[in-house]
Protein backbone atom coordinates (compact mmCIF):
# COMPACT_ATOMS: atom_id res chain seq x y z
CA UNK A 1 0.00 0.00 0.00
CA UNK A 2 1.68 3.48 -0.49
CA UNK A 3 0.77 6.47 0.94
CA UNK A 4 0.74 10.16 -1.03
CA UNK A 5 2.32 13.44 0.95
CA UNK A 6 0.60 16.54 -0.76
CA UNK A 7 3.29 17.30 -3.10
CA UNK A 8 1.99 14.28 -5.38
CA UNK A 9 -1.41 15.62 -6.05
CA UNK A 10 -0.51 19.30 -5.98
CA UNK A 11 2.71 19.03 -7.88
CA UNK A 12 0.95 16.72 -10.06
CA UNK A 13 -2.50 19.22 -10.87
CA UNK A 14 0.25 22.10 -11.03
CA UNK A 15 2.36 20.67 -13.62
CA UNK A 16 2.88 17.68 -15.73
CA UNK A 17 -0.24 15.82 -15.01
CA UNK A 18 -2.63 18.33 -14.74
CA UNK A 19 -6.00 17.53 -15.58
CA UNK A 20 -6.68 18.85 -18.93
CA UNK A 21 -3.41 17.08 -19.77
CA UNK A 22 -3.02 13.74 -18.27
CA UNK A 23 -6.83 12.73 -17.50
CA UNK A 24 -5.10 8.91 -16.92
CA UNK A 25 -3.16 10.21 -14.33
CA UNK A 26 -6.29 10.95 -11.96
CA UNK A 27 -8.62 7.98 -13.32
CA UNK A 28 -5.10 5.46 -12.53
CA UNK A 29 -5.03 6.90 -8.80
CA UNK A 30 -9.05 6.45 -8.29
CA UNK A 31 -8.18 2.91 -9.85
CA UNK A 32 -5.46 2.15 -7.49
CA UNK A 33 -7.33 3.70 -4.36
CA UNK A 34 -10.20 1.56 -5.34
CA UNK A 35 -7.94 -1.56 -5.03
CA UNK A 36 -6.42 -0.51 -2.06
CA UNK A 37 -3.47 0.46 -3.23
CA UNK A 38 -3.34 3.93 -3.00
CA UNK A 39 -4.81 5.64 -0.02
CA UNK A 40 -3.53 9.43 1.82
CA UNK A 41 -4.45 10.70 5.56
CA UNK A 42 -6.97 13.13 7.13
CA UNK A 43 -4.49 15.87 7.55
CA UNK A 44 -3.16 16.03 4.16
CA UNK A 45 -6.53 16.34 2.85
CA UNK A 46 -6.89 19.42 5.81
CA UNK A 47 -4.17 20.83 3.29
CA UNK A 48 -5.80 19.89 -0.13
CA UNK A 49 -9.37 20.99 0.71
CA UNK A 50 -9.77 24.33 1.34
CA UNK A 51 -12.02 25.17 3.99
CA UNK A 52 -13.62 28.26 1.97
CA UNK A 53 -15.31 27.23 -1.14
CA UNK A 54 -14.35 30.51 -3.02
CA UNK A 55 -10.37 29.40 -2.93
CA UNK A 56 -11.77 25.91 -4.41
CA UNK A 57 -9.67 25.10 -7.06
CA UNK A 58 -9.59 22.01 -9.49
CA UNK A 59 -7.46 20.21 -7.33
CA UNK A 60 -9.74 20.84 -4.16
CA UNK A 61 -12.74 20.02 -6.29
CA UNK A 62 -11.55 16.67 -7.89
CA UNK A 63 -10.49 15.53 -4.16
CA UNK A 64 -13.63 16.38 -2.46
CA UNK A 65 -15.71 14.88 -5.00
CA UNK A 66 -14.17 11.65 -6.12
CA UNK A 67 -10.87 11.06 -4.20
CA UNK A 68 -12.59 11.63 -0.26
CA UNK A 69 -12.93 8.07 1.02
CA UNK A 70 -9.45 7.92 0.56
CA UNK A 71 -8.26 9.46 3.20
CA UNK A 72 -7.62 8.18 6.32
CA UNK A 73 -7.82 8.85 9.67
CA UNK A 74 -4.80 9.46 12.30
CA UNK A 75 -6.36 8.90 15.38
CA UNK A 76 -6.09 5.65 15.82
CA UNK A 77 -3.40 4.33 18.95
CA UNK A 78 -0.34 2.88 16.85
CA UNK A 79 -0.61 6.22 14.77
CA UNK A 80 -0.56 8.81 17.40
CA UNK A 81 2.31 6.51 18.92
CA UNK A 82 4.28 6.46 15.96
CA UNK A 83 3.98 10.26 15.69
CA UNK A 84 4.50 11.22 19.55
CA UNK A 85 8.15 8.92 19.06
CA UNK A 86 8.67 10.71 15.27
CA UNK A 87 8.22 14.31 17.23
CA UNK A 88 10.09 13.24 20.13
CA UNK A 89 13.07 12.38 17.42
CA UNK A 90 12.61 15.59 15.54
CA UNK A 91 12.30 18.37 18.66
CA UNK A 92 15.48 16.06 20.29
CA UNK A 93 17.48 16.87 17.06
CA UNK A 94 20.27 19.36 17.90
CA UNK A 95 20.95 19.68 13.70
CA UNK A 96 17.53 21.11 12.85
CA UNK A 97 16.69 24.81 13.59
CA UNK A 98 13.80 25.52 16.19
CA UNK A 99 11.90 27.03 13.24
CA UNK A 100 12.30 24.31 11.36
CA UNK A 101 10.93 22.00 14.24
CA UNK A 102 8.47 24.06 14.62
CA UNK A 103 7.20 23.76 11.11
CA UNK A 104 7.67 20.28 11.09
CA UNK A 105 5.08 20.04 14.33
CA UNK A 106 2.67 22.46 12.28
CA UNK A 107 2.34 20.55 9.16
CA UNK A 108 1.24 16.88 8.27
CA UNK A 109 4.66 15.62 7.38
CA UNK A 110 4.91 13.85 10.91
CA UNK A 111 1.59 12.47 10.65
CA UNK A 112 1.90 10.72 7.10
CA UNK A 113 4.98 9.33 8.36
CA UNK A 114 4.00 7.95 11.72
CA UNK A 115 0.46 6.62 9.28
CA UNK A 116 2.84 4.76 6.84
CA UNK A 117 5.17 3.38 9.93
CA UNK A 118 2.40 2.26 11.88
CA UNK A 119 0.75 0.41 8.92
CA UNK A 120 4.12 -0.81 7.16
CA UNK A 121 3.35 1.38 3.96
CA UNK A 122 5.26 2.83 1.84
CA UNK A 123 5.25 6.84 1.64
CA UNK A 124 4.76 8.45 -2.14
CA UNK A 125 6.60 12.08 -1.68
CA UNK A 126 8.99 14.71 -4.10
CA UNK A 127 11.14 15.32 -1.40
CA UNK A 128 14.61 14.22 -1.76
CA UNK A 129 16.78 12.65 0.44
CA UNK A 130 19.14 15.21 2.17
CA UNK A 131 20.41 14.14 5.67
CA UNK A 132 22.29 17.66 5.82
CA UNK A 133 19.17 20.19 5.79
CA UNK A 134 19.04 22.53 8.84
CA UNK A 135 16.23 24.42 8.10
CA UNK A 136 13.73 21.77 7.52
CA UNK A 137 12.72 18.54 8.41
CA UNK A 138 12.34 15.96 5.21
CA UNK A 139 9.86 13.05 4.87
CA UNK A 140 12.63 10.83 3.20
CA UNK A 141 15.42 11.96 6.18
CA UNK A 142 13.07 10.64 9.01
CA UNK A 143 11.53 8.06 7.02
CA UNK A 144 15.34 6.66 6.79
CA UNK A 145 15.68 7.00 10.41
CA UNK A 146 12.56 4.88 11.34
CA UNK A 147 12.80 2.06 8.59
CA UNK A 148 9.73 3.43 6.37
CA UNK A 149 10.18 2.96 2.91
CA UNK A 150 9.42 6.13 0.55
CA UNK A 151 9.51 6.38 -3.34
CA UNK A 152 8.96 9.40 -5.64
CA UNK A 153 5.15 9.46 -7.89
CA UNK A 154 7.26 7.78 -10.61
CA UNK A 155 8.63 4.70 -9.01
CA UNK A 156 5.58 4.30 -7.49
CA UNK A 157 3.37 4.35 -10.87
CA UNK A 158 5.65 2.01 -12.24
CA UNK A 159 6.01 -0.38 -9.38
CA UNK A 160 1.75 0.10 -10.01
CA UNK A 161 2.36 -1.08 -13.67
CA UNK A 162 0.71 2.07 -14.82
CA UNK A 163 1.32 3.44 -17.70
CA UNK A 164 -0.59 6.18 -20.25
Amino acid sequence: MYVLDANVFISAHRGYYDFDLAPSFWKSLLSHAGKNNIRSIDKIQEEIISPNPKNADRLHMWTAENFKDYFERTDSQDVIQSYAEIQQWAYSNPQYTPSAKEEFARNADAWLIAYAKANHYTLVTHEAFNPEMKKRILIPVVCAEFNVDYVNTFEMLRNLQVSF
